[in-house]
This record gives C-alpha cells, structure tokens and sequence, in this order.
C-alpha cells in the first residue's frame, strides 16, 4: 500500500480532490463508504451473479411482515430470461421501452411499470434496473451487448424473495478522537438486520456454544450446531429448510473503529455473531482501487477517474460515481478491471466469520444456493 493507512489515504482524498469542502476529510470519508460498495457490487457481477442482485430492495422480517429493511444488495431466484433488441439512436433508454419490445414474449400486463432508465441521455447506467414490478416478481434489465445500431438486452424475472443479501458497514474517525460514535449503532443496525431476515436463527447454550434452530411447516424446531446446520440447508433440497432461509453477507472495512489485527472490538464481535457470513475489506485492498483506479489510474482505466472527479467536483451536476448509477464507459472498465484482477481482488477479503472459511466458499455456497429450483420450493 503506498499509504501508511486508510487514515493517511483518507486524508489524501480530501486533499486532492475534496478540498473545496468545509470538511474535506468527512466527505473523502464518505465517498470511501461509497467505494466498499461499489467493490462489493462489481464483485457479484464479476462472479455472475448480475442478473440475480438487486439494489436497496426492501426485505420483510421472517415471520413479521409488517417490518421489512431495505437492505444495499440481494440475491434473488431467476423464473426466466428473455432478449430484446433496442437501436442504438443516442436517446434513453427507458422501461417503456423495453416492455414494448418484450411484449411478444411475456404479458407485460402483470406488471406495473417503473419509470426507470437503463441508460440515460447523460450516458449514465443505472445498475440492476428495475422496470417492472408484479405481486410475486420484479422485472429488471442491463446491457448483454453493445452494437452502433442496435443493442442487445437482457430481462430477467426475479422472485420476490432473495435466498442471500449483502450489507456494507464503515464508520470513519473524527479528527482528534479515538472512536466514532455512531460505530456500535451501526453494528447493532446490521446486526439487527441480519438476525431478523432468515428462518435460520440464532441461540446461545449457557456455555456461549452458538447454535441454529429452524422450523419446518408443522412447528417443530430443528436445533444443531450453527455452522453444521447452515452447511446442511444450503447443500440439502429440503424445501422445508430451504424456504424462508436467506444466506447474511456483511462486508465491514476497518478504519480504527472495527477492530486492530491483534482484538476484535465490541462492534466486530456484535456483527460477526449476526451475520451467517461477515467478511472484511483490507486496508491494502481499499487503497489499491483507490490508488490504481482513482489517484494513479494508467491510461486504460482513465474513465473511472473522470467520472469519480465529474461527481465529487465543487460544482457537479449529477453523480455517475454510485451502486445505483454508474457513467457507461466507466462500468465497462471497471468490469474488465474486476476480471482481469479478479483472483488477486478476492485476496483483498479476509473471513472474520464463519472462522476457517475461505471467500472461495462464500462464492461456493452463494452458487449452489442459485441452482435449487426455487420455483418448487416457493
């Protein structure tokens, strides 16, 4: 890392590109908080799991439907996939749009129309594009192939109900203090999150042995060992296990408030408890697409760089720098950034839970949870 630490590269965002703000150092700290997101995002692209992932999708409490949480991203069962084409005319390119060009393929009247762009006039993607939306499914689009006449896109129907969600926690220091304040709330968020979304729940033995209990339709518990029970329903075909079971992902970055090598704080320990996985951006990681994509970027992946300084300049119009929109050319390089670097990015993740597990094993388990035939089950 060519920074000593996050803190220093913190500091030297907000000097190179937010110094026109009244407290540079917390705005490069939030747009840091953007970056573990967006890391997160093209790593479930890169790993195929695009046409699955939605956005800030609201999710219910198991067993309480009257709450629901939106979480950053989930991964839901595909019914089908369709192709449409679109021309290439430089105009938006809308849901309407496309549900014309989809009609001869599915009835589009189930569905209730969102009034989202897939792109825009401003040559800005909206990632995990929503355009349709039914009782039981959502509608979304993105891009399959790039032509100068005519594009090629994908649709594809999701269920309703994620068999897997990924949250994102960072917290940054204020200058002069040793601890955020709003660190443990933030943790106790997430963590409230993940143990209210599965049928899979939490429990604790007197001696703090964690174990897992689930019921099946008639009530009964079914009460293991934790990690044995969550390895059984996601590799079983059980549908009474499998179909209110959601997989809990937390991605946490350290930044002085999560934990130091040597000691778990409170709040590490309070998510790593919660979530069925939680797994930490290093500081090396974070200041690597950082320096390689934004700071220093070679000539190839230039357009990441202009598109994170049109949307964090004094004077911007709009943001093309997020989970949700992305400028055009900049998600294709970071694409093929995410491909090309793909093993040494995984290697910027260290498991904190569960412990002896391998990012290879998420990404296993993530896979095999996608192949059930959801529609069975549900």
């Amino acid at each position: 890392m060519s920074y000593e630490s996050v803190d220093k590269l913190q500091n030297a965002l907000g000097d190179k590109v937010f110094h026109y703000t009244q407290d540079k150092k917390k705005a490069a700290g939030r747009a840091l908080g953007t970056m573990i997101e967006i890391i997160t995002y093209y790593l479930l692209k890169t790993w195929n799991f695009n046409n699955s992932t939605s956005i800030e999708r609201g999710l219910v409490e198991y067993g309480n439907e009257d709450i629901s949480h939106n979480v950053e991203y989930s991964l839901h069962p595909i019914i089908k996939e369709y192709e449409v084409n679109i021309s290439n005319d430089g105009n938006s390119i809308t849901a309407s749009k496309i549900l014309k060009a989809l009609e001869e393929q599915i009835n589009i009247s189930k569905f209730q129309k969102r009034n989202n762009n897939l792109l825009d006039k401003h040559n800005i993607l909206r990632n995990a594009c929503t355009i349709g939306e039914s009782k039981d499914s959502f509608l979304l689009t993105s891009f399959k192939s790039i032509g100068k006449k005519v594009h090629t896109l994908l649709v594809f129907e999701q269920m309703q109900k994620p068999y897997a969600i990924f949250e994102c926690k960072r917290v940054g220091v204020e200058e002069g203090t040793k601890k955020g304040p709003q660190t443990i709330e933030k943790a106790k968020q997430g963590a409230y999150v993940a143990r209210t979304a599965s049928s899979l729940q939490k429990i604790r033995t007197d001696t703090g042995e964690k174990y897992g209990i689930i019921y099946r339709s008639d009530n009964k518990p079914y009460i293991k060992p934790y990690i044995d029970l969550m390895e059984e329903i996601i590799y079983s075909d059980d549908t009474e296990l499998l179909k209110k079971f959601i997989l809990t992902v937390g991605v946490v970055s350290n930044h002085g408030n999560w934990f130091t090598a040597e000691n778990h704080n409170k709040e590490l320990k309070v998510l790593a408890q919660s979530y069925d996985w939680l797994i930490f951006l290093t500081d090396n990681g974070l200041a690597q697409f950082i320096d390689e994509l934004l700071l220093n970027p070679q000539q190839k992946y230039i357009k990441v760089q202009e598109a994170f300084k049109i949307s964090y300049t004094a004077n911007k119009k709009r943001n093309v720098f997020t989970k949700v929109k992305m400028d055009f050319e900049a998600d294709a390089v970071l694409l093929k950034y995410f491909s090309d670097k793909l093993n040494e990015i995984e290697s910027w993740f260290n498991v904190i839970a569960p412990e002896g597990k391998s990012i290879n094993e998420l990404k296993n388990e993530l896979i095999e949870l996608r192949s059930k035939k959801w529609e069975e089950i549900l």
